[in-house]
């Protein structure tokens, strides 16, 4: 019960390309100005203990993204602060757009991608996160995303 952008939505084909920019399964740099890091927003399924995930890029700063990338196969990252970041992945199923909003970024053990924890506002978005979903919504997400044909299921 996942679904998975590709890349930031700011990423265009023609960087693949281009030396100052990298796409990656994890991270990404687009014109050694803007940084990205993978992470997974996990909502809780109402009466359940399974958990359906988006997986979203979450831009970061040049340092924070050092940071993470210094850290990325250490022992023990997990114990770090959490990273500010942005969404960057505009999630299909969600009005207003999903882009821009504020996030922590909190790292887990080598191996795992980040949990990406959505400031808590009233968008639909983070009330999800916050509250969790039910079966019928989750139904709801994935035929929206099959026809928006806009993420991959993992």
């Amino acid at each position: 019960m996942t679904y998975s952008a590709e890349a930031p939505a700011v990423w265009d084909p023609t960087f693949a390309d281009a030396n100052d920019c990298q796409l990656s399964s994890d991270q990404c740099v687009v014109h050694a100005q803007h940084y990205f890091v993978k992470g997974m927003i996990e909502i809780p399924i109402v009466g359940s203990d399974a958990m359906f995930s988006w997986g979203v890029w979450v831009s970061l700063s040049r340092e924070n993204f050092s940071r993470s990338a210094d850290l990325w196969d250490t022992r023990g990252r997990e114990a770090g602060r959490p990273y500010f970041g942005w969404l960057t992945t505009d999630l299909p199923v969600y009005s207003p757009t999903t882009l821009n909003l504020k996030t922590h970024v909190h790292t887990r053990p080598v191996g795992e991608r980040p949990y990406v924890e959505l400031e808590p506002t009233d968008h639909a978005l983070a009330v999800e996160q916050r509250a969790g979903i039910t079966m019928d919504r989750v139904r709801e997400i994935a035929e929206a995303v099959i026809h928006s044909g806009s993420s991959e299921e993992r």
